[in-house]
């Protein structure tokens, strides 16, 4: 649920959590129910409830495809946070249209108003958007974390694969990389060079 920020209670300590993505708009899609983590809203907001009670600014992020009628179509209502999450007064709510949370959003300067030195990442899809962040933000000099198991992703289809194919076509083919495999490799493309890489208990103690 959504709390509210008192008057002289908000961000300062120089850390924010960006929420990425992590929206209605993934359960529409059948390969949703083949994820990581259907549940993965519950880990974020352990991670939300952690930050605001540390005063840590908290920053969400959704995904938005205009004109496609795909479910990231914002016309179609589902470019909206998963439940249980909900942001708090105050707490900004960027709709991006690239990868990355940074290109087409003003977040780099919201983190500069707020004298945001280090990040913490999380969201769907884990390979994608989330390491795509995680990635700018180490550029961009933030000391960068990424809550690994506060992500999610799906069954990441063999690039070179035809298009359209029953998704049972997608499970049943050796070649599609199964979630574990691609959350795996996003552990060992980020860690010691791009970001610290750590677990929810980790980062909360619970």
């Amino acid at each position: 649920m959504a709390t509210t920020t008192e008057p002289g209670t908000g961000p300062a300590t120089g850390r924010a959590l960006i929420v990425i993505d992590v929206q209605e708009s993934f359960r529409q899609r059948e390969s949703w129910k083949h994820a990581s983590d259907p549940g993965v809203a519950h880990q974020v907001a352990k991670l939300v409830e952690h930050a605001r009670a540390g005063r840590d600014l908290v920053v969400w992020v959704l995904h938005a495809e205009p004109g496609t009628g795909t479910a990231f179509d914002p016309q179609l209502g589902h470019v909206r946070l998963m439940a249980p999450l909900a942001a708090a007064d105050g707490e900004p709510v960027l709709t991006k249209t690239s990868h990355n949370a940074f290109t087409t959003t003003n977040l780099q300067q919201l983190l500069t108003e707020h004298g945001v030195h280090a990040v913490t990442t999380c969201g769907i899809r884990t390979e994608q958007c989330v390491e795509t962040t995680t990635r700018l933000a180490a550029d961009l000099g933030y000391a960068t974390t990424i809550a690994i198991d506060a992500t999610a992703t799906e069954p990441l289809p063999d690039p070179d694969a035809p298009a359209g194919r029953p998704y049972e076509q997608v499970l049943a083919d050796p070649a599609t990389l199964p979630p574990a495999v691609v959350i795996e490799r996003t552990r060992y493309a980020l860690a010691g060079r791009f970001a610290t890489v750590a677990t929810v208990e980790e980062l909360t103690g619970s």
